[in-house]
């Protein structure tokens, strides 16, 4: 099995110490949580934030404390005002637990333990946000599923960008991740959790890391310079396409114990080591004349390679060990853009989707 190197692990060690202190600066939580509560009250009254309707809540300045959501079929619009905390541990810079119908957007959120978390909170949009610098950027924890988070800028140092544990059916898509230690992590997270047209970029770690996570769909991403472009541990049947996997990713895609996973018109170019594979046998194309993935040295590998028919497939398959190999490479680089622009549609519709199935606002 490929170990990490000694810097590498140190260079985690490292992080994580980092935050660990940062965490631990302040032993006792701050006081001063604004509360949206059941009722539509704001708690305390002169907290930075104002209704008229009990639907929509706009910020009126910075706040620096956390948020606490106690009501559902609500809009929370930060008006590009900043939620800012103290590094204290467990701190929640947005907060829903067991909401629905919440749409948080236009907030800088920043310092916390968890820039925005959702518990048991379904059918949620988190949209054009800007999340730096916490330990979990936005994390969906215990059954949030049917959420969408798109549009955000999640940057400068959080441990995890987005980070779905145990959550379903949610929709990751449109957000610029990067300068990070990881971009996006699903862990325990199965079942049409859609990842895709996301630009993922420079994190430490992993751009996109799977653990116990299956039936999943990766797509239309753009994944660049990172240690890890996609990485994947006993994990299964996700589908992997469209996606750009460039520019010096030490691997762009690594795999462990995860098998029967379809991984086909992806671009690999110029990553260290296109695929690591341990103990896994994957899906490498689609068949011809749907073809399987660019590799940017393909040419270099096999000179004597020809394409079949005018297809943009070539005929001589990709080994990548003997229970791995794309059967029909393609050639040139497989159209991502339009991959990307499919799954912008279709995310499209799964917000649609998703509103059509949550509880209608209450009337004032």
């Amino acid at each position: 099995m490929v170990k990490r190197t000694v810097s590498e692990i140190m260079l985690l060690l490292l992080l994580i110490g980092i935050f660990a202190l940062a965490f631990n600066i302040q032993p006792v939580k701050a006081s001063g949580t604004i509360y949206i509560r059941a009722d539509g009250s704001i708690d305390p009254p002169d907290a930075p934030i104002s209704t008229v309707d009990n639907v929509t809540y706009t910020f009126m300045g910075g706040i620096y404390d956390e948020i606490v959501v106690e009501r559902s079929n609500i809009i929370i619009d930060g008006d590009g005002y900043t939620v800012e905390g103290r590094y204290v541990s467990e701190s929640k810079g947005i907060f829903l637990s067991g909401r629905s119908n919440v749409t948080v957007k236009n907030v800088a959120v920043k310092k916390f333990y968890y820039g925005i978390r959702l518990d048991g909170s379904s059918g949620n949009i988190i949209q054009g946000n800007t999340v730096t610098d916490n330990y979990h950027g936005i994390r969906l924890e215990w059954a949030s599923n049917y959420n969408s988070i798109s549009g955000n800028t999640i940057t400068a140092n959080n441990l995890d960008g987005i980070y779905l544990s145990r959550s379903n059916n949610n929709s990751v898509s449109g957000n610029n991740i990067a300068n990070n230690y990881r971009g996006i992590r699903l862990e325990s997270s199965s079942n049409y959790n859609i990842i895709g047209g996301n630009n993922i970029t420079a994190n430490n770690g992993a751009g996109i890391r799977l653990l116990y996570s299956s039936s999943n769909s990766i797509s239309g991403n753009n994944i660049a310079n990172s240690i890890d472009g996609i990485y994947l541990t006993d994990s299964s049947d996700n589908s992997i396409s469209g996606n750009n996997i460039t520019a010096n990713n030490r691997y762009g895609i690594w795999l462990s114990w995860s098998s029967d996973n379809a991984i086909y018109h992806n671009n690999f170019v110029d990553n260290t080591e296109q695929v690591q594979s341990e103990y896994s046998t994957n899906i490498w194309d689609d068949g011809y004349p749907s073809g399987g993935n660019y590799w940017s040295d393909y040419e270099e590998k096999y000179p004597d390679a020809s394409e079949i028919n005018n297809s943009g497939v070539w005929d001589t398959p990709y080994v990548i060990d003997e229970n791995n190999r794309d059967n029909y490479p393609i050639i040139p680089e497989f159209p991502s853009a339009m991959i990307l622009s499919l799954f912008m549609v279709l995310t499209m519709l799964a917000v649609v989707f998703t509103k059509r199935n949550i509880p209608a606002k209450p009337k004032s």
